[in-house]
């Protein structure tokens, strides 16, 4: 820092103190920014003569600029001297100490020094020592965000910014900054979300720290319940609910949901209303002098009660009783009756022999119409497998398919129809008689030839996507339009793209992912519960011609009375929305689904990522839970734990828990069970029993462990586990015989009866599913079908058109049990191939071709045999 001046009285002069020079301006510090040179000045009076000395030598005497003056004020002359520093010269003895310069002036008295002036290389490196980091704060809670400054000359200044704007703790009594450069907020508000970004700066640059996103959230609360509703039932046992929102506060920017249930149901009884009906009438009364006698009767049995209605009627008759002289009938009344019931009479028997005229005539027309035959389909499904054609064999039939052919679209009634034989003529040949030379072409290569051609295609192609590879829990192919499937091993989870879905010109890379539900937020309200998993197919946006199927299964136990379902879509902007409610009519064309008993069948024109959400209707919803036992292969120790896995009973969970006890070196000691767990706000109870004490004791505390009802319910946690920790009395036990008790209570239960040796005992392991699948998990063209294509282009072509007695499509959706889906198939311009592309979805890979051609055969469109198709065609 700088000296004070320093004044040397000359020993031998006797002159006076106040001629000695006397500086007017003394050197400062100064930096050396970049390669700068800086200038040092100094001024004295009365001065004769002014030298530097820097770091104790003196400057050259050509190297300072002097100029000369007077005091206007005193007349003593006044002496000014600049000389600069270079860069160079403060670098020389950088690290031994301090670049300093001092002033030295003489006169006759004596010489004067002035203070040291300090010359430093100016500099801010560029890397903070330490930046601000992002965080997530509940409102009213105290925020620091640290910030030291990256090391410079002069230390840098440091000031904060909000989202680009200067942060001014003279403004705002909120913030303030330490002298430690760390901002510190308070008390965190909602306006305090915002990137924040320390900023340092001294003469030489200008530094920025990263940005730190503050998140303040607000967790949810509830209100207060509502008051009870009214009874489900007006008569008998029913239910009555309460219910409560999640706005006291209502969670925002992320803050947890409201934990519990915001709907509770309790049970009720309600009186049933009876309603009166009459008694017998009484006798008729004597007849008076007036001529009406009279009978009454009474509202009594039953009589009317809580709020049931009464009688209807008279309850009071009266009548004459002395014939012509109190009559009071109109004349010719009953002559009136008679004519009125002969004329009805007649119409009926008119309309009689209408109908009779009617139904002669159409069962005449339509005995040519009609041809079924069995034996038609025998031989056109035949199992297929890809192998070449034999030259030598003139037996085989060489029809090629039409893979050109325009999207045709249905028009028929939905319901049957009743045409006659000229609506529709068959041929006499066969059902699907060869078709002409030329129209058809499917080309037959070797596979390298092919291999290289549908290179050189996939090259040209106007749409192609990249995907993200080696994920367990995805599967991937590149598809064209011959179409083709995706399946992910081990969890009932596939993805069916019949033919001609990709249009023409096109080849589309699909993948079908498995999330896992931490990965992805799906928000559940009410009582609502996650039913499947969340699988997504894509790229998203592209273009399909006709429905894919997504396969996946569910743990529900599906009834209209208690559940209602929906299949959720999450948008572009990440928000899941309703797309389809089953058993309604669908609101768009685009989506459409078949629920089955464990699993589900997704018809959708536009991918992306899906999940079957449902909603319980009543305390007698239930889902399927599945609950499977696990325990360590090897125990060297005493201790021995039983792990009792509550899971979602879908494949795609179980093979989760698997490859989870698999990395604990788990085994399965007892077959998996399924309980129903009911919407009843029962929570899961667990115990073990029957061990034998004398080997074994249990180190559990209470009777029981219990699991949440809402843990459970929900959905989000798709399995849970409670442990038995046992304890061996003796290291050569290793016989284990107990009974463990899964009970929801006041509701269903399940009891395992274990008895096993634990060393060596493994003959529950085929209950496990085998690492991988047969097969790939992308099958492309027709190696991913098991109807051979040409087979199913005839069927196409048969059955799209409406026929005579519903002999169509219609009829083979009955046989197949589909006929609850109508609407949707007449809705597509071919409905036989959406009724195929779903029994492709629901058989693959194990389905019997020959009970599909048996429906086909009972349908009575056919007139000939079915023509053979040999397997290399196929």
């Amino acid at each position: 820092g700088a000296q004070q001046s320093v004044t040397v009285a000359n020993p031998v002069s006797g002159a006076s103190l106040d001629l000695l020079p006397h500086f007017q301006l003394e050197p400062e510090d100064v930096y050396i920014v970049k390669n700068k040179a800086v200038s040092l000045a100094c001024r004295a009076t009365p001065a004769t003569q002014i030298y530097f000395k820097c770091n104790g030598e003196w400057v050259h005497q050509g190297d300072h600029v002097t100029q000369h003056s007077t005091d206007r004020g005193t007349g003593l002359p006044v002496m000014e001297v600049r000389i600069e520093v270079t860069r160079q010269q403060v670098e020389k003895i950088f690290g031994l100490e301090e670049y300093w310069c001092q002033c030295v002036a003489w006169s006759s008295s004596g010489t004067t020094k002035s203070q040291k002036a300090f010359v430093r290389i100016a500099y801010l490196r560029k890397n903070f020592e330490q930046e601000p980091t992002a965080k997530e704060v509940s409102i009213e809670q105290g925020i620091v965000l640290p910030c030291r400054p990256p090391e410079g000359i002069p230390p840098a200044e440091v000031e904060w910014l909000r989202n680009e704007e200067l942060v001014d703790p003279a403004l705002d009594a909120n913030v303030y900054v330490t002298p430690e450069h760390s901002l510190v907020l308070r008390q965190a508000r909602l306006a305090d979300t915002a990137n924040y970004t320390c900023v340092a700066k001294n003469i030489v640059a200008r530094r920025r720290s990263a940005s730190a996103a503050i998140t303040v959230y607000v967790n949810g609360g509830w209100s207060t319940w509502t008051q009870w509703s009214s009874c489900s039932t007006s008569c008998g046992r029913g239910w009555q609910k309460r219910s409560r929102t999640c706005t006291n506060p209502t969670p925002l920017n992320g803050g947890a949901l409201c934990e519990g249930q915001n709907v509770q149901k309790t049970a009720c009884t309600t009186l049933c209303p009876v309603d009166g009906a009459w008694s017998e009438w009484s006798k008729w009364s004597v007849c008076g002098a007036e001529c009406p006698h009279w009978r009454s009767r009474e509202c009594s049995e039953p009589a009317p009660r809580n709020g049931g209605q009464e009688c209807h009627g008279p309850e009071l008759d009266t009548r004459n009783c002395t014939s012509e002289l109190c009559s009071h009938a109109t004349p010719g009344a009953e002559d009136v009756a008679l004519y009125v019931g002969l004329v009805a009479v007649a119409v009926c028997l008119v309309l009689l022999l209408l109908v009779g005229v009617l139904v002669y005539c159409r069962k005449k027309g339509g005995l040519d119409a009609d041809v079924a035959d069995s034996s038609i389909l025998t031989a056109g499904f035949q199992p297929v497998s890809i192998k070449p054609s034999k030259a030598d064999n003139p037996s085989l039939l060489t029809i090629q398919p039409d893979l050109s052919t325009t999207t045709m679209t249905y028009q028929g009634s939905l319901c049957a129809r009743q045409d006659g034989p000229a609506k529709l003529q068959l041929p006499n040949g066969h059902l699907l008689s060869p078709l002409g030379a030329g129209r058809h072409t499917l080309h037959h290569s070797s596979p390298a030839a092919e291999g290289a051609d549908f290179v050189a295609r996939l090259s040209t192609q106007s749409y192609f996507r990249s995907l993200p590879r080696g994920n367990t829990n995805m599967a991937y192919g590149t598809f064209n339009f011959l179409g083709g499937r995706l399946m992910i091993p081990n969890t009932g989870i596939s993805l069916l793209i019949p033919p001609d879905a990709i249009p023409r010109g096109k080849i589309y890379e699909v993948y079908l992912t498995l999330h896992k539900q931490e990965e992805v937020r799906l928000p559940l309200a009410g009582c609502q519960t996650l039913l499947s998993p969340i699988v997504s197919c894509g790229p998203p946006g592209v273009l399909l011609t006709r429905p894919a199927i997504l396969a996946m299964g569910h743990c529900v136990e599906a009834s209209a009375e208690n559940w209602s379902i929906r299949l959720k879509k999450q948008s572009c902007e990440g928000t899941w929305e309703d797309v389809l409610q089953l058993g309604a009519e669908p609101c768009t064309e685009l989506y459409y689904c078949q629920l089955e008993a464990q699993a589900c069948y997704v018809f959708t024109e536009q991918l992306g990522r899906f999940a079957l959400v449902g909603e319980s209707l009543s305390m007698a919803a239930s889902k399927r839970l599945k609950l499977v036992l696990f325990a360590p292969a090897a125990c060297p120790s005493l201790e021995y734990n039983i792990r009792v896995y509550c899971l979602s009973d879908t494949q795609d969970v179980l093979k989760e828990v698997i490859q989870l006890e698999k990395q604990l070196g788990g085994q399965l000691i007892g077959a998996p069970r399924v309980l129903h767990f009911k919407d009843s706000y029962h929570n899961l109870r667990l115990s073990i029993h029957d061990m034998p004490s004398s080997l074994w004791k249990s180190k559990l505390l209470a009777s029981y462990q219990e699991i949440p009802f809402y843990h459970i319910w929900s959905g989000l946690q798709p399995f849970l586990h409670c442990t038995f920790t046992l304890e061996r009395l003796s290291p050569s036990t290793c016989e284990l015989a107990c009974k463990i008790w899964v009970w929801q209570v006041e509701g269903d239960g399940q009891s395992f009866t274990v008895n096993f040796n634990i060393a060596k005992d493994t003959r529950f392991s085929d209950w496990l599913v085998p690492d991988s699948e047969v097969g790939a998990p992308a099958l492309v063209g027709p190696s991913a079908f098991k109807i051979p294509f040409l087979i199913r282009q005839k069927i196409i072509s048969s059955l799209d058109p409406p026929g005579t007695r519903g002999a169509d499509w219609r009829t083979l959706a009955q046989k197949l049990n589909l006929d609850s889906h109508l609407s949707f198939f007449a809705s597509k311009p071919s409905p036989t191939a959406m009724i195929l592309n779903l029994w492709e979805a629901r058989h693959f890979p194990n389905g019997n071709l020959s009970q599909l051609a048996a429906a086909v055969a009972e349908v009575g469109k056919q007139d000939g045999a079915f023509f053979a198709v040999s397997e290399a065609e196929c």
